[in-house]
């Protein structure tokens, strides 16, 4: 699982309960930062295509029935062929393609995919694109500044923040960290480690939710949720939320920053979906609204 959009814990969230007016404040700071990287040139809603190559050769080009279609113009229509081979995947280019591997002119290229950290990045034109892997698939994700999502997009709302939604969970956790299988919307799943249990009251109610660690090198904790609201007012497969790791048995949730996944604008992303004891029966009334159709 890779980092989904940006980071969720302010300085804010990790001492005692802010000052009303700076807390609020501080909430529509970071939604302002993350519609900014959401509508960027090479965010979510620049999204325009996603193939999935198969083992041995994948073709690339303008050519219809190229396992990578790229639009026309962008390159000639045979410009190429991604070789998969075990966990390898590599690109060969013909000469005069067009396509710059990490902006260098090459023949061919072991390339990167997201699961190592940061893909190497292929352009034609104005489009970007880069392996993907998902378990024991490999893709080609596709961007264009131009998409109509991006070019379309008119912001997400939201609820009102209220201070109410920012509460302290104590932390349980398990004696050995346990290993997930999350289900994917790919119907695949990704295994993830829950490190513990996180319980606290909701309109008077005890709850748990279990987070999740994506990066053990940068630790923190991802919980992805739904709620008597999903469906209705917010996204139906669930939202997002990041928190700091336990301080002293406690962690701060704060629900104001509950966040639509990728797959809530383009149905090109490849979101996680939350697990069965992370569905929680309190309508959860903060942070982002479903965005709709897209």
């Amino acid at each position: 699982m890779r980092r989904l959009l940006l980071p969720a814990v302010s300085c804010l969230l990790l001492g005692a309960v802010p000052p009303r007016e700076a807390y609020v404040k501080s909430v529509d700071a970071w939604h302002a930062e993350r519609t900014a990287r959401l509508a960027a040139e090479d965010g979510w809603l620049s999204l325009v295509g996603l193939d999935w190559l198969k083992p041995g050769e994948n073709t690339l080009g303008t050519a219809s029935g190229s396992t990578v279609l790229l639009p026309e113009g962008a390159a000639p229509a045979q410009a190429g062929t991604f070789m998969v081979e075990g966990s390898t995947v590599r690109i060969h280019l013909v000469t005069g393609s067009g396509i710059l591997v990490n902006g260098q002119v090459v023949a061919e290229a072991t390339l990167k995919t997201d699961a190592d950290g940061q893909p190497d990045l292929l352009r034609a034109g104005r489009i970007t694109f880069y392996v993907i892997r998902r378990g024991s698939r490999f893709g080609i994700r596709m961007k264009d500044p131009e998409a109509p999502t991006r070019k379309a997009f008119h912001g997400v709302a939201r609820f009102p923040v209220d201070p109410a939604w920012r509460v302290e969970a104590a932390y349980i956790p398990y004696p050995t960290p346990q290993t997930r299988a999350i289900p994917t919307v790919l119907g695949t799943s990704e295994s993830m480690t829950a490190p513990g249990l996180l319980r606290f009251k909701l309109k008077g109610r005890t709850v748990t939710l279990e987070p999740l660690i994506e990066d053990p090198a940068h630790p923190e904790l991802f919980i992805i949720f739904r709620d008597a609201s999903s469906g209705k007012e917010t996204y139906p497969a669930g939202r997002f939320l990041y928190a700091a790791m336990p301080k002293d048995g406690k962690v701060i949730l704060d629900f104001n920053r509950a966040y639509n996944p990728p797959c809530a604008f383009s149905h090109f992303a490849t979101c996680p979906l939350p697990p069965k004891r992370n569905d929680l029966r309190i309508a959860v009334r903060a942070g982002e609204k479903d965005y709709g159709q897209h």
